[in-house]
């Protein structure tokens, strides 16, 4: 598959494997995503992102619970009015009021839910196998009787003894059941034994079998892969793997898989996945850690020195895949870890600098890593554009060597610099209304003139505390002589006194 760079050793494990021709995906990011502690989409929310998710792909859309409310049945039933290709599908319990709300909803599907393990008939439904197998297979025909097709679960599947199992998914199919969703409830189950259950499951069933898979263990999208190489042709995803406690098997992450990995079919457009985490993750105020995988920011950016070096020789090296496969762009993050080697190739790539100036830029990214942790490509722009309007070095006639700054609640802003003018050394101190202002009368005293600021001008390049400034500095000499400085830095008030530094080198270079 062409932009795709996984290991020759998965082949062997795809050649073993009973993958079907096909992978339908169900979404329940508005159900069990919205399940997130914390999470609440609002209606015209909920519409968006099932229209997104129609846009990406997505096979069938579990739209909420309806007998929740009558707020989460128009909801449900709005989002059916869309007029989507995807399947609408409303959750219920095997209890006739629950089947109701989905029909009120004017659903496709209906997915009927039963606990079946030991723990949940005892504590929680507080019945016995024989009653809760009545239950299922009277929601079951309930549904079909009004002609909508039936997705049936087990609710922990994983803990209920494979005897009973059997025994429920082979009850409700004899009565039509269209789907056998398998739940890993808790999230207990790992790869191996995820792939026995489902073998075996395969063997005695005739209907889909479907996993529905959460991530208490991390492994919800691992166990979701091992049933689909165990034959199961649908997988229950979130966008972000949202979802109770440690979430569900995430979208992203599991078509991606099923994609490079093993060839797989699915419907889904990977290039929309970026987009559609970013509205997900908009709505749902649930912020991506940054090495999150798939559509995380920093999952094709790189720093470290031989992995700069090798992606811009060849992007394979680092990378498995190509970025905008899934709507994503590589990115090259500056750091503490970039080499100068890699620093000076990226500039190269984009900007026909000379060998000065790339040292230029070179030094000033390595200095800037020091108190910044990354600087991403705007940063480098920045100072790329700071390194094309300086002075050079050659002809600058001031450069300042020290400045010692004091300010505070109760303190007069003071500063003192010691800055070499012509090749003589010179101090002198200056107080002002801010530490740039105290700064800039220090600078000017030092020179013997004075200087008129006309335009201060000062933007943030990228988001976060640690962001670097672009301060942009216009000054005026006593001839009427302007000049503009730009400087780069995570320091405002250094920044600052850099951008009046240039200015005045430009004044200078006029004069001359």
């Amino acid at each position: 598959m062409e932009g795709v760079f996984v290991s020759d050793l998965i082949q062997p494990v795809r050649e073993r494997a009973k993958f079907p021709k096909r992978v339908y995906v169900f979404d329940t990011t508005l159900r069990d995503g919205e399940q997130t502690p914390g999470v609440c989409f609002t209606l015209e929310e909920k519409m968006e992102i099932a229209r997104k998710l129609d846009e990406l792909g997505v096979d069938v859309i579990e739209g909420g619970f309806p007998v929740n409310s009558e707020e989460e049945t128009e909801t449900i039933k709005r989002i059916k009015g869309l007029g989507l290709k995807a399947k609408i599908c409303g959750l219920a319990r095997c209890v006739t009021a629950d089947v109701d709300a989905c029909l009120k909803a004017d659903v496709d599907r209906v997915h009927i839910f039963i606990a079946t393990s030991d723990v949940h008939l005892k504590y929680k439904l507080r019945i016995d196998e024989a009653r809760a197998l009545e239950q299922a297979i009277a929601a079951t025909d309930y549904v079909k009787a009004h002609g909508l097709e039936c997705e049936f679960s087990c609710e922990d599947a994983t803990r209920t003894p494979l005897k009973r199992l059997l025994k429920f998914y082979r009850g409700v199919e004899e009565h039509g059941a269209d789907t056998h969703n398998v739940p890993d409830t808790v999230g207990v189950m790992e790869p191996e034994a995820m792939f026995s259950l489902i073998s075996t499951l395969k063997m005695e069933l005739k209907k889909p079998i479907s996993m529905h898979c959460h991530n208490d263990f991390g492994l919800a999208v691992a166990n979701t892969l091992a049933g689909v190489k165990a034959g199961a042709s649908q997988i229950h995803t979130t966008v972000n793997g949202l979802g109770e406690r440690g979430g569900n098997a995430s979208l992203e992450q599991a078509v991606a898989a099923l994609t490079a990995m093993y060839r797989v079919k699915t419907g889904i457009k990977l290039g929309l996945l970026k987009e559609v985490s970013k509205l997900v993750e908009r709505f749902s105020m649930i912020k991506l850690t940054p090495n999150y995988p798939i559509v995380g920011d920093n999952a094709f950016a790189h720093e470290a020195g031989i992995h700069v070096h090798g992606v811009l020789a060849k992007a394979e090296c680092y990378e498995p895949f190509a970025p905008e496969m899934v709507g994503q762009k590589r990115r090259i993050v500056m750091g503490k870890h970039t080499g100068k080697h890699a620093v000076a190739s990226f500039v190269r790539e984009k900007y026909n600098l000379s060998d000065e100036q790339i040292r230029a830029v070179v030094e000033r990214v390595r200095n800037l890593t020091v108190s910044k942790k990354k600087i991403v490509e705007g940063d480098v722009v920045a100072i790329v554009e700071g390194v094309l309007g300086s002075v050079p070095e050659s002809e600058r006639a001031a450069e300042l060597d020290e400045v010692l700054i004091m300010t505070g609640n109760k303190i007069t802003p003071t500063a003192s610099v010691q800055l070499t003018f012509d090749k003589s050394k010179r101090v002198a101190a200056g107080v002002g209304t801010g530490p740039v202002d105290a700064v800039a009368r220090a600078i000017q005293s030092a020179l013997g003139e004075e200087i008129k600021l006309l335009n201060y001008k000062l933007e943030a390049i990228s988001g976060g505390t640690d962001s670097l400034c672009s301060v942009e500095v216009t000054v005026e000499d006593r001839n009427g002589k302007t000049a503009t400085g730009l400087a780069i830095g995570g320091d405002i008030v250094m920044a600052s006194v850099n951008a009046l530094m240039e200015s005045l080198n430009r004044i200078y270079s006029k004069r001359r």
